[in-house]
């Protein structure tokens, strides 16, 4: 008599499993640990003093309506377009994913505990600059939290997607970190990372605003203040995720 044994699907147990490796990694990842979450931290401790005495509109300092959005957004980026496809690119390089392919586990169980990861390690660094700002600046909230909220996390899954081409077309880590490192500087650029759009060319500063970093800064500002969320911000946003995930699926290769 022949007995059939039928290969399951891992479940939530061995994904939750996968998340617990994948976080380890990044922790061990000393640089990839420390700059995302300290670098816009550091960014936000050298102007925030005179940021948080500058009143702009209805009581909100220019701590709360410019920084804490741009230090936000930078966090998010550099996790999401140069951390989280160096480690993939690795995974592709070194053939773990090539030989996930061939088990229970699909490859795709890597990049969702990777996604899972990296949101949790932006909430941190988030969290650290929130603390601070509240702490020592005496930051206030946004006036529309659930706008707040929702403009977070569009900007993690517009970053991410770009992060999925940056690892679709990277050959190897090395190459992943130069190509996002690219990205991040250039949509920081265009993004006000470096002074405000106002002081780019009328028509970089249109571009910047549609491009996922100069959409997520003018979102939360607008959040912050209590104003209505500008539509070209969220289109631009939504934008980014949806030409992201058809780009990064047509060119991403398991090895």
């Amino acid at each position: 008599m022949t007995t059939l044994v039928e290969a399951r699907r891992p479940g939530l147990r061995s994904l939750v499993t996968l998340i617990g490796c994948e976080a380890k990694m990044v922790v061990r990842d000393t640089a990839g640990l420390v700059v995302p979450l300290c670098l816009p931290l550091l960014i936000m401790l050298t102007s925030a003093t005179s940021a948080s005495r500058t009143v702009v509109a209805n009581g909100r300092t220019a701590l709360d309506l410019y920084v804490l959005p741009l230090v936000f957004t930078m966090v998010v980026a550099i996790i999401g377009i140069i951390n989280m496809p160096s480690f993939l690119a690795y995974y592709r390089r070194s053939g773990i994913l090539r030989r996930l392919g061939v088990t229970p586990a699909s490859p795709a169980m890597v990049l969702a505990a990777q996604a899972v990861v990296s949101v949790l390690q932006s909430l941190v660094g988030i969290a650290a600059a929130l603390v601070v700002a509240f702490l020592a600046f005496g930051a206030s909230p946004p006036a529309n939290l659930g706008a707040a909220v929702g403009v977070v996390a569009l900007a993690m899954a517009a970053m991410y997607g770009t992060g999925m081409i940056v690892a679709a077309v990277a050959p190897t880590p090395n190459s992943a970190v130069a190509i996002g490192l690219v990205a991040f500087f250039v949509l920081g650029a265009l993004g006000g990372m470096f002074g405000g759009r106002d002081s780019l060319p009328e028509v970089l500063a249109e571009i910047g605003g549609w491009l996922p970093f100069g959409a997520a800064v003018e979102a939360l500002s607008s959040a912050w203040a209590g104003a209505a969320v500008p539509a070209a911000n969220l289109i631009g946003l939504g934008a980014t995720v949806v030409v992201a995930a058809v780009v990064a699926g047509l060119l991403f290769r398991w090895e």
